[in-house]
């Protein structure tokens, strides 16, 4: 009789001969034939446009009344002329501003104020004194570029066309054209400066006086504590004035 353990080696000797055999056995080939490919990707090609495509309508957004009226309006306008083109291309081409050459010849036709220095004052035409610092500001030292000739009325923006005006003056005036002399005095600020008032603004602005017979420069607050002594030539300014008895 047979052991147990023949019994075994046996079991285990065809266990083996199994794995051999189906390890050296090919498989067999899951490709299919270049024809039946071709045949299978029509069918899905056939599926794919026979199935139909549901498309979805989006709806236009509506357009508000007011395009809808200025797209008629300008479909209903007659095309302008070219005569009309180049008269509104002119108007538009108009600068309204005055240059820097135009305003600086402006400043120097108006009139001086007597014993003060031309480049920092000068009157207007209703005989307000205007600082060129205080250009295009609000004051009643401020003064304004103003169009002689308005220009909305066709009036250019040139020296010959121009006048300095204290700003309220000029405000006032708008587009009115030839006013007179009264009527300007009318506008203007009811506040006459003394030359010793000038005298303290025109240091305040330029850090100086100048005029004839009285040239003076503005003091350092350490120069009046005696604590800095400048090199400066030009003496300092006395302010407050003395009062004259």
């Amino acid at each position: 009789m047979i052991g147990l353990s023949g019994y075994r080696s046996a079991f285990l000797f065809g266990i083996l001969l199994l794995a051999v055999h189906e390890f050296l056995t090919p498989l067999p080939s899951t490709r299919l034939p270049l024809s039946q490919l071709r045949t299978n990707n029509n069918a899905k090609t056939r599926t794919r446009t026979a199935t139909p495509t549901t498309r979805i309508r989006i709806p236009a957004k509506k357009q508000a009344p007011r395009a809808k009226q200025r797209r008629r309006a300008k479909m209903a306008s007659p095309p302008k002329k070219e005569e009309e083109r180049e008269g509104e291309k002119g108007e538009a081409g108009r600068p309204r501003a005055f240059d820097v050459k135009a305003r600086a010849e402006c400043w120097k036709k108006a009139d001086v104020v007597p014993g003060r220095h031309p480049e920092r004052w000068r009157r207007d035409p209703a005989g307000n004194v205007v600082c060129k610092r205080f250009w295009n500001c609000h004051g009643c030292l401020c003064y304004e570029y103003d169009h002689i000739v308005p220009f909305s009325k066709g009036g250019e923006s040139t020296a010959d066309n121009c006048q300095i005006l204290q700003t309220r003056v000029n405000r006032l005036k708008s587009n009115k054209e030839w006013i007179g002399k009264a009527e300007l005095q009318g506008f203007s600020c009811d506040i006459k400066f003394t030359d010793k008032e000038l005298d303290i603004i025109e240091m305040a602005v330029y850090g100086d006086v100048t005029r004839p017979g009285n040239q003076c420069r503005c003091r350092t607050v350490a120069e009046m504590l005696g604590k800095v002594k400048l090199k400066d030539k030009l003496a300092p300014c006395e302010i407050p004035y003395k009062e004259s008895s």
